[in-house]
């Protein structure tokens, strides 16, 4: 269970702080020091869990389904392993067998006679990937207005592409977006070389119907006073058990009496020693948040945008000393940032249509790895094993070992996979 902290006229996930009758804003106004312990959150926990293995199954449908014949050696898939964001330790064909209901094992022979696993898409995964790719046809101008947003937040409307490769997943960007999506845009961005010889994205041109924040659009449809006051307040809530000390909620308090400063506006002026420029970079990773599908991103890839959001040194201290805003999942060996009003207990409030596929890959995914822990699918695997020239399904960790001797088959040569 989660509370909701309200102050003045607050509604449910929005407030209203109106400014402190005598209260003068400052640039002195100094940075407050205050702590806030980390509680652990099990309903957004359970959000997390799973995530890193469900984006890496959908990263291979993507690679599979782009191959000329829908089958890769797995060698050939291995060149995409630091894509996926697997342990090391974890050897890509294990991680394939895990889930039968998704991917399709076969072999074939390379010229010195070894046996080599090749995989494809089974027919139920490849249709739901056809749904996916519809729905982001459906959806394009919303993906791609989310992509503009994120670049009018940085300086100079330019991101690496780099960095956004490691947000396409949150921002619900397709795999080949590079490709398949932004050169269909060429009147809005363009390529370019940058100085360390990378290739970046720039926005083209800057939209102000776009450069309006989540919190201000929420403020306008309840009809806010402060909207006009530029004092705005975040949703915050705690877990039951956080224990907040009653200095920190007067100083939260007062903090959210603080003037708000758009993400999308010049910010230069502040100085970065007070509680304001912090309350303009909650702002900013607020935004940033709400424009991911799940309202959730990994610490890591909000770290490499220090430089393009011009944030100071330490930036994501925000995280921690504001838990009732953002929360911080450790699970999966990783630190993954949340957004809390986003969420009711495990459940998002608002739905992307791309959310929905990947809740279906996800059951699929939970299947295909309790049946074969059932041994389902090593039934099937010792009756193909039978007759060499048929498919062989890999599956319970037995039948796995059989294939210890290729399962990183590294081979330059010509494969094709069978029919």
């Amino acid at each position: 269970m989660r509370f909701w902290f309200l102050w003045g006229k607050g509604k449910v996930f929005g407030f209203s702080c109106g400014l402190r009758k005598g209260f003068n804003y400052q640039q002195s106004f100094s940075l407050v020091n205050v702590k806030f312990k980390w509680v652990k959150d099990k309903a957004l926990d359970a959000v997390i869990a799973g995530e890193r293995d469900l984006r890496a199954a959908c990263n291979l449908v993507s690679i599979l389904s782009s191959a000329p014949n829908g089958c890769l050696p797995i060698y050939h898939l291995s060149r995409h392993r630091g894509q996926l964001g697997l342990p090391h330790d974890l050897k890509l064909s294990t991680f394939i067998r895990r889930y039968p209901t998704i991917f399709h094992e076969s072999y074939v022979f390379d010229s010195a006679g070894t046996r080599v696993p090749c995989f494809e898409l089974t027919l139920e995964a490849l249709n739901l990937h056809h749904e996916e790719l519809d729905v982001i046809r459906d959806n394009v101008m919303d993906l791609i207005d989310r992509l503009r947003k994120l670049l009018m937040l940085t300086k100079g409307r330019t991101l690496p592409l780099q960095t956004i490769d490691q947000l396409k997943w949150d921002l619900g960007l397709p795999y080949d977006y590079c490709d398949n999506l932004i050169r269909n845009y060429a009147d809005l961005f363009s390529f370019f070389r940058l100085p360390d010889d990378r290739i970046g994205l720039k926005l083209l041109s800057w939209d102000d119907a776009l450069a309006v924040s989540q919190l201000e659009k929420n403020a306008a449809l309840q009809a806010e006073e402060d909207l006009k006051n530029s004092c705005l307040a975040f949703p915050v809530g705690f877990t039951r058990g956080f224990g907040l000390k009653r200095k920190c909620m007067k100083w939260l308090k007062e903090w959210q009496k603080l003037p708000y400063t758009s993400p999308y506006a010049d910010a230069s002026y502040l100085d970065p020693r007070t509680d304001v420029s912090e309350k303009r970079i909650v702002g900013v990773f607020h935004e940033l948040l709400h424009l991911t599908i799940q309202k959730k991103t990994q610490r890591q890839n909000v770290s490499n945008l220090r430089k393009p959001l011009s944030l100071p040194q330490k930036f994501t201290k925000v995280f921690e000393r504001h838990p009732g805003i953002f929360y911080i999942s450790k699970m999966s060996d990783t630190q993954t940032v949340v957004l809390r009003e986003a969420y009711d207990c495990q459940r998002l409030l608002q739905r992307h249509p791309l959310f929905d596929i990947r809740e279906r890959f996800a059951s699929m995914m939970r299947k295909g790895f309790l049946d074969r822990s059932r041994g389902l699918y090593k039934k099937i695997a010792d009756v193909g094993h039978k007759d060499p020239s048929k498919i062989v399904h890999g599956a319970d960790s037995e039948v796995e070992s059989d294939y210890k001797s290729f399962s990183e088959y590294e081979s330059d040569d010509s494969i094709r996979c069978p029919p």
